[in-house]
């Protein structure tokens, strides 16, 4: 199960810390993710962390934000810190869980909504 939490209002230049729990064991094996889909657009990767912590950026994302994650046996949390938030950042923001670099099943969570205006 993979849960995501932390979406809200918030202004342009402002910050938010977004966070997804992947319940179960193997999910500390995999590369936990986020990406987002704006309205009328594509999904895309925002930002992607190992099991081992190896961080992977969007162009979009570099120097605003900062993935993170605990591992435990049984939850895994990963983190994803924005700030200097834009516009262009609203979004949907999801939850993946996938077994990167090699291939196999991936799960998604069911998304938080983030918005940034004024």
């Amino acid at each position: 199960q993979i849960v995501e939490s932390g979406g809200d209002l918030v202004q342009p230049g402002g910050s938010l810390r977004l966070s997804c729990v992947a319940s179960g064991s193997i999910f500390m094996f995999y590369t936990l993710a986020w990406h987002r889909q704006a309205p009328g657009k594509q999904r895309e990767l925002v930002a992607r962390i190992t099991s081992g912590g190896t961080p992977h950026y969007a162009d979009s994302a570099k120097g605003r934000f900062t993935i993170s994650r605990d591992n435990e046996q049984q939850q895994n949390t990963v983190y994803l810190q924005m700030s200097n938030l834009k516009p262009e950042d609203t979004a949907v923001y999801y939850c993946n869980a996938n077994p990167y670099p090699y291939t196999g099943n991936e799960y998604w969570g069911q998304g938080t909504q983030v918005t940034v205006s004024s």
